[in-house]
């Protein structure tokens, strides 16, 4: 015995509504001026570097070798947590902060906005690549065209 027999007038109602709450959703147009990505906050004790990842744990940090701590996260661009796999043998502007041991604690890949931005320990040439090298968005193949 069947107890919920579908009804032909109930399925049409229910298109019909997830076609008009579909339509009431807003266009998002396209336009020319090209999204300025956003600018995060960061500690103001995170310092600028220029990161590699290795073998990880292992990274070097501006030619010098480094090691991530045990539970360490590397943000995106995105802000969301990267895997380091994916990073190895990449050149990466980054902002950091150090565990008191001293191992690399916190991660964060900086698009062109935030890189532009001084730190207190940025250097110049950090900034002179990203206009004819690579950059962090090539690297994680997020730039568009």
């Amino acid at each position: 015995m069947n107890r919920c027999a579908p009804h032909p007038l109930r399925a049409l109602l229910l298109t019909l509504a997830a076609c008009a709450s579909l339509a009431a959703l807003p266009a998002s147009a396209q336009t020319t001026e090209e999204a300025k990505p956003e600018i995060r906050q960061f500690p103001a004790a995170a310092l600028r570097g220029e990161l590699v990842v290795k073998t990880p744990p292992l990274i070097t940090l501006d030619g010098k070798d480094e090691r991530l701590s045990p539970g360490a996260r590397i943000r995106g661009l995105n802000n969301f947590i990267v895997m380091s796999a994916p990073l190895i043998d990449k050149k990466l502007t980054v902002n950091y902060l150090r565990e008191n041991n001293g191992m690399v604690h916190e991660v964060w890949i900086l698009n062109k906005e935030e890189a532009k931005l001084k730190r207190p320990n940025s250097k110049a040439s950090f900034f002179g690549f990203l206009d004819g090298g690579s950059d962090n968005e090539a690297v994680l193949g997020l730039k568009t065209p």
